[in-house]
Order: structure tokens, then C-alpha cells, then sequence
């Protein structure tokens, strides 16, 4: 898998570049926005994040993505490939975010929509989601996708906080594919026609 531009009617998703930092960094400085990750993006932490994304794509061990709204050109948020293991066949979405006005809207079924699209047509056999136990809203997205809930792994990860973060994993196989993309493709459009 390498870096690709993705878009359909919905969204665009740009791979991560030096200069997609004056575009992130007023986007990321919410707070909520970071209250259960295991490490900060905004105000003064932002750098130290947008290094790291940035470091982890140019070094091939992620693929980051800003994800923009079609109908107004408008950047309103960030989504990676990561833990990508080829030699398996699977990799994982992740450190998805958007601003307040994208949540809720077409935005993240699309962005899923195509990544998850351009995943298993380069060979993936299983495209793994995760998120914090509190976060509720992340995982109910994860479910309304269609991914399937594996389970929980208790004290996995430590936040920025210091605190022990629950993990909860969900998953999509290549053979459950066809009706998480069916799923998808109806909810964004019920008339027919993601393009």
C-alpha cells in the first residue's frame, strides 16, 4: 500500500504532508478532542503529534490522511493506516478525529468508506479498529459501520493523563467486507451512488 489521494462524492483524503500542518493545527486545538488518547495534539502539543504522524508516514510505517468535505473544500480532520503488517495481510484505521460541525455527518462513513474500499483491495484480510473503553461515541460509530466488536483488553495503554486506558478492538474480515460496504454505501446515499 502507498500513499494515495482517496475521494469520493462525500470527502478527500489527502496523505499527510509537511504543509498540511498550518492546515491541522486550528483544527486540533479542542480539547476534547484529545481527552482520551493516549497522547495530545492541541495547543502546545501539537508539533509533538503532527512530527510523529508526519515522522510515522515518510518512514512507511503509517499512512495519514487530512480528510476534507467535497462540497466545501473544508479540511476538517485526520485518519491513518497504521500497524501496518503486510506479511499478514491486516493493518488498522486509526487516529481518526474531526472537528465538532463534521461529527455526526456523512464525513465518517465516507472517510471509512474509502478506506477501508482501497484496504481490502490491496489484500488486506482484516482491518482492525480500536478506541478507548469510555469512548462511547467511537465505538457505536464502529458498530453502526457494520465492524465487528472482538472484545476488550483491560489496562492496555496509558493515556498522556497517566491514567490506564481499556482497549476496546473491532474488527472487519474480507469476507465481511461486501455488506460493511453495502452498509456504507446505503447510508451515504440511500438512492444509490457513492461517486
Amino acid at each position: 500500500m502507498t500513499p494515495t489521494a482517496l475521494q469520493n462524492k462525500h470527502v478527500r483524503l489527502e496523505p499527510l504532508r509537511a504543509d498540511h500542518r498550518a492546515v491541522l493545527r486550528p483544527l486540533a486545538d479542542d480539547p476534547e478532542l484529545w481527552a482520551l488518547t493516549t497522547i495530545r495534539g492541541d495547543g502546545a502539543f501539537f508539533d509533538a503529534w503532527f512530527d510523529l504522524m508526519l515522522g510515522q508516514h515518510t518512514s512507511g510505517r503509517q499512512i495519514s490522511h487530512v480528510v476534507y468535505k467535497q462540497d466545501s473544500g473544508e479540511a476538517v480532520g485526520h485518519s491513518a493506516y497504521l500497524s501496518l503488517a503486510p506479511e499478514h495481510k491486516r493493518l488498522e484505521i486509526g487516529w481518526t478525529w474531526y472537528i465538532a460541525s463534521a461529527r455526526g455527518t456523512s464525513v465518517n462513513p465516507a472517510a471509512k468508506l474509502l478506506l477501508l474500499e482501497q484496504a481490502f483491495a490491496t489484500g488486506a484480510r482484516r482491518v482492525e479498529l480500536k478506541t478507548h473503553g469510555l469512548n462511547e461515541r467511537s465505538q457505536n460509530a464502529m458498530l453502526k459501520m457494520g465492524a465487528t466488536r472482538e472484545g476488550v483488553l483491560r489496562q492496555h495503554t496509558r493515556t498522556w493523563r497517566g491514567d490506564w486506558r481499556d482497549t476496546v478492538f473491532f474488527s472487519v474480515l474480507d469476507t465481511e467486507w461486501p455488506r460493511v460496504k453495502n452498509g456504507l454505501t446505503a447510508r451515504l446515499d440511500p438512492a444509490g451512488g457513492t461517486r
